[in-house]
């Protein structure tokens, strides 16, 4: 980045791309209709939105009339759980979804409690992976909905998605995933996924901030939150958001062209990250499990060393990371995710969380290998539970 500064907080927000922005700057001045007005300028925006449209159901392997926009994860998320449970109220109440999800998930959940819905929050192995045997368990005559994400958003893990579609069709119970996360990092195909629904944001793979889409499979029923005009086929009111529309449209088709760097390059240097961590810095590991996860993502905990203090740290040498979820930042609980992984408490208050985006370079990593290791170093002389041993590292 400009200005000597590294940016590795890309699971928070990512910058705009170049052809990003380009392609919505007309949408702000010459081209500003209303999508749905019948005159020219408005046809002409609409023209665009379902272009857009278009753009990301080719990148999810679905089709266009399953694609709604949304202002983000969060909401496709509400919309997912909420629609659902409200529609199909007559036929149970019963929720299924893990410890480890993004509050977008855990509080809608925790909200329809208080309206007479019931919900089972499965607990995680210390890799952050689901057991599909207690899955399978939890599941009841009233169960309408498991959400389980697609890869968590602090730890990177990967779910078991298509396992857990098998399981809930055999007792036709829908399936919805936050693959927030994933979405542009690896391969997603909702096809082959099997879901029913699926959230994604625009401003997590290079798109703008404000955007995002709900996919729902066509024979899907659901009930819309909102109450206003006919807008995204009666799923969702309210004027389209038609610069982060095309922004996010041009977003899908660029990352598209990205996999292969992410999954080979980006991974590599993720990987590197860990084992000179690992080798160099004694009482460190790495949280989530080592293979089933996106390539991006690296949690690594430092033993007798505080994750603000690391953050604060490297933040003052130009560095950005995150300590966890960007929804908690400024909150100073251990983080929701790492608790359920039930790790010892050495590790649970030096966590930090590196996510790595396509514009991250060698000589970056490298950098921030230089700064990490002094920082711990000087942070640890200042503790009073630290003790020099043996290294020790997973």
């Amino acid at each position: 980045m400009n200005d000597n500064k590294i940016y590795l907080d890309n699971c928070a927000s990512t910058r705009v791309g170049d052809e990003v922005l380009e392609a919505m700057l007309p949408f702000f001045t010459k081209e500003f209709g209303n999508a749905s007005s019948v005159h020219r300028f408005g046809q002409q925006a609409r023209a665009h939105v379902e272009e857009a449209r278009l753009q990301v159901a080719d990148f999810l392997g679905a089709s266009p009339k399953e694609i709604v926009f949304t202002s983000g994860g969060t909401e496709s998320d509400n919309m997912a759980i909420r629609g659902i449970a409200g529609y199909h109220r007559p036929k149970g109440n019963h929720i299924i979804t893990s410890q480890i999800e993004h509050p977008a998930v855990l509080n809608t959940c925790k909200a329809l409690e208080k309206e007479d819905f019931t919900t089972t929050y499965l607990p995680v192995d210390s890799d952050g992976l689901v057991d599909l045997n207690q899955l399978k368990d939890a599941i009841t005559p009233q169960t309408i909905l498991i959400s389980i994400m697609h890869a968590n958003n602090e730890i990177g893990t990967l779910q078991p998605i298509k396992e857990i579609v098998e399981m809930a069709a055999h007792h036709q119970v829908l399936v919805h995933t936050d693959a927030v996360q994933t979405v542009g990092k690896i391969p997603v195909n909702v096809e082959d996924l099997g879901v029913d629904l699926l959230s994604m944001s625009g401003h997590k793979l290079h798109g703008p901030k404000g955007i995002g889409a709900l996919y729902i499979r066509k024979v899907t029923k659901m009930r819309a939150m909102m109450a206003g005009g006919s807008h995204e086929r009666n799923r969702r009111p309210g004027t389209e958001n038609v610069p982060g529309i095309v922004g996010f449209g041009k977003a899908c088709e660029l990352a598209e062209q990205y996999l292969p760097l992410m999954d080979k390059d980006i991974r590599a240097l993720r990987d590197r990250l860990e084992a000179t961590v690992l080798s160099t810095i004694a009482e460190s590991r790495v949280n989530g499990h080592r293979v089933k996860r996106v390539p991006h993502v690296s949690n690594i905990s430092f033993a007798h060393v505080e994750g603000e203090g690391l953050l604060i740290s490297l933040d003052l040498k130009g560095v950005a990371v995150s300590t966890g979820s960007a929804c908690q930042s400024g909150a100073l609980e251990v983080s929701h995710v790492l608790t359920a992984l039930k790790l010892a408490p050495q590790w649970l208050q030096g966590a930090l969380r590196f996510s790595l985006s396509r514009y991250t370079t060698p000589q970056e990593i490298d950098t921030v290998l230089d700064k990490l290791t002094i920082i711990v170093q000087r942070l640890r002389e200042m503790s009073t539970t630290y003790a020099p041993r043996s290294h020790s590292s997973r």
